[in-house]
């Protein structure tokens, strides 16, 4: 009892020290302070969407359950194989892929399978240099015997969906592998994954994804841990309970009958991946997972690229969720597969009301001045343990599962983590609104720059966008998050301050890094013109 009141004591002695024991622990206004109804109505709306958010972190606890309790059914080599292997079509869809459609399709013609079974097509949308460089690529593999062909559409019309689509036409595989422009498939990808489809109930064989620039930077690496989350843990889950999952529009192979079954590739949503999946498992097909085969691929290098990137698929996955909840609602399957749909395709649902709850948050602490300590403890940390610890636990655990040596490093990553998520809040928050309200935009691609662990001059490259408005909007945000840490110290609310610490530094580096690295560009751009000026 001594021991533990000294320090109490200590602090007593000390002004500042006392100031700060009052603000924690004072409760002079209990039972004073009586709420109004302006305190209410910012009160409720508060709670009720971290409520909501909850329901999505409790989930992600579910997934690493459920991953684990059905560990044993992992996808296995296939029970059966083909007696005689089966033809196929590669598909590579592209679109201004200037800088890595040579190693595309070099390592693509690497693919171990028998020639005469085997047709490559090159789904070619480009509107620049990369057209007739691609088109001497294939021509050049054609004439050294590889089965390549090379499409190109003057149009666009449909995007990927489309351009997959029109590839079927000529298609004479019965399975169709697809890749996107960045990935490195291994040699052996066909011939591991093939023979899956001896059952003819399995429609997709799925693999792993892994990334040539993991190491690049600091965003890459946080990038990597995002995606192996979804690939080890949500797939891993899924696939073994035998729940809905999705295939990911790259790094697979579907059965051409099943695409036809569902009714094809489809473009009036941005993820025509989850679309086709989702209308292929109503139709009673099943899908395979493989984490066991990894597919090298590149990760965005910049901030604006990846939040781009996001977007689509925030964007894309809202339009799926509008489009099939009716449908899977409706269909014969167990209440568990239903639920599990529904937060599979409506978690984006999450940057919008994290706007909302970061506008409430200064007006909800001072509304809360009078609270004490014991309030939080009740009421918020069980909410912030479900919407915000269940992050930390999602990622590390597939870390954990993904490099058993190494995970630790991923703890030390976590903050910077949880500031990336943060500064896709406005931009996904765009997409969001935008696919409820049914509002159309184009298939924006990520752009690829063949990149490794090396650093790559950016400034020297081209297909880099143009971030508009979205930077200052995002800087304006993490400085009102900077009025509410001066708040949070006036008022001595320092248990408040290390979340809001995250929300300034995933604000800021998002609008401050976009905007040097556009200024760096534009830098760039100005002293070719001088030069070209002077010579």
């Amino acid at each position: 009892m001594v021991a533990t009141l000294l320090p109490l004591a200590f602090l007593a002695a000390n002004s500042t020290g006392s100031r700060i024991m009052r603000g924690l622990f004072d409760d002079t206004f209990a039972g004073v302070h009586q709420l109004g109804w302006f305190d209410w109505a910012i009160l409720i709306p508060y709670f009720t969407i971290l409520g909501v958010l909850s329901i999505y972190g409790m989930h992600r606890y579910d997934i690493i359950r459920t991953y684990f309790k059905y560990r044993k059914k992992a996808t296995g080599e296939p029970l059966r194989r083909f007696a005689q292997l089966p033809p196929v079509t590669i598909q590579l869809p592209i679109y201004n892929e200037r800088y890595v459609i040579e190693r595309l399709i070099d390592e693509i013609t690497r693919v171990e399978y028998p020639r005469e079974l085997l047709q490559i097509q090159v789904l070619d949308d480009s509107t620049d240099d990369t057209a007739p460089f691609a088109e001497a690529l294939v021509e050049r593999y054609r004439a050294l015997g590889f089965p390549i062909e090379y499409h190109h559409r003057a149009n666009r019309e449909g995007y990927k969906a489309g351009a997959l689509q029109a590839g079927l036409e000529t298609a004479t595989g019965e399975f169709v592998a697809i890749f996107d422009a960045d990935f490195v498939p291994p040699q052996d990808f066909l011939t591991r994954t093939i023979h899956h489809f001896a059952d003819a109930s399995v429609g997709v064989v799925q693999t792993r994804w892994s990334y040539l620039n993991r190491d690049y930077n600091i965003l890459t690496e946080v990038e990597a841990m995002l995606l192996d989350g979804h690939f080890i843990l949500e797939h891993g889950a899924r696939s073994r309970a035998g729940y809905f999952f999705n295939f990911n529009g790259t790094a697979g192979i579907l059965r051409r009958k099943m695409i036809d079954d569902a009714g094809g590739w489809q473009h009036d949503t941005l993820t025509e991946d989850s679309d086709l999946s989702y209308r292929a498992q109503l139709k009673g097909w099943r899908f395979v997972y493989v984490p066991g085969l990894d597919c090298p691929s590149e990760l965005p290098v910049e901030m604006h690229g990846f939040q781009v990137q996001q977007s689509r698929w925030a964007k894309g996955l809202t339009q799926c969720a509008m489009k099939l909840l009716p449908s899977i609602c409706r269909a014969k399957l167990s209440r568990r597969v239903k639920i599990e749909a529904f937060l599979h395709l409506t978690p984006n649902i999450s940057y919008p009301l994290m706007m909302v709850v970061s506008a409430l948050m200064l007006p909800v602490m001072i509304v809360r001045f009078y609270m004490g300590i014991w309030q939080m403890v009740f009421i918020d940390l069980p909410l912030i343990m479900a919407a915000f610890w269940s992050i930390s636990a999602f990622y590390v655990v597939a870390q954990r599962e993904l490099y058993p040596k190494n995970w630790k490093r991923s703890v030390f990553l976590l903050p910077v983590l949880m500031a990336v998520g943060v500064a896709l809040t406005v931009v996904n928050t765009r997409a969001v609104l935008e696919a409820l309200l049914g509002i159309r935009t184009g298939f924006v691609r990520t752009a690829k720059y063949a990149v490794g662990d090396r650093q790559v001059n950016l400034e020297t490259r081209k297909y880099r966008r143009k971030s508009g408005l979205l930077p200052y909007i995002e800087i304006a945000i993490g400085t009102y998050f900077v009025a509410m840490i001066a708040f949070a110290i006036e008022s001595y609310n320092f248990f408040s301050i290390p979340f809001l610490l995250l929300f300034v530094a995933g604000y800021y580096w998002a609008g401050m890094g976009t905007l040097y690295q556009e200024q760096q560009s534009w830098m760039r751009q100005r002293r070719l013109e001088l030069k070209t000026v002077r010579s």
